[in-house]
């Protein structure tokens, strides 16, 4: 039997029904104050969508997409499938119980590992002495 997920002493049903004051009192330092200053209105427009959304007109066929990668990730995420922007593409981000209190762009990783290819003709003075086949 799975453990249930809880965050801080409560669970996912309890911070559902916190109001926003509440919860925010739950967050670490660095969120709480993005909170608190107020919200973006790219990040007030992403909650209004995610509103819509779970009333059930969702228009734009089951996710939603946004550049909002400061956003806070709220209760009211949970299980919703995100499209963030990571500076080349949207990366479908499946919001779970874990991911409360993080920031969306923790999700959407916007580099990628270097991977370097075997050196060619002409690469460098190395190169040259490199046996041909």
């Amino acid at each position: 039997m799975p453990r249930e997920f809880t965050y801080r002493g409560y669970t996912i049903d309890q911070l559902k029904e916190m109001s926003m004051d509440e919860f925010i009192r739950l967050l670490p330092s660095r969120q709480r104050r993005s909170l608190l200053r107020g919200l973006t209105p790219a990040q007030r427009s992403l909650l209004e969508e995610i509103k819509e959304f779970r009333r059930g007109s969702s228009g734009a066929g089951g996710v939603l997409k946004t550049h909002c990668r400061d956003m806070v990730i709220l209760p009211e995420m949970v299980g919703l499938k995100i499209l963030v922007h990571n500076g080349r593409e949207f990366v479908p981000v499946e919001v779970t119980p874990e991911m409360i209190g993080h920031y969306l762009g923790e999700f959407a990783i916007t580099n990628k590992k270097v991977v370097h290819g075997t050196p060619g003709i002409g690469a460098s003075r190395s190169s040259m002495y490199v046996p041909l086949k």
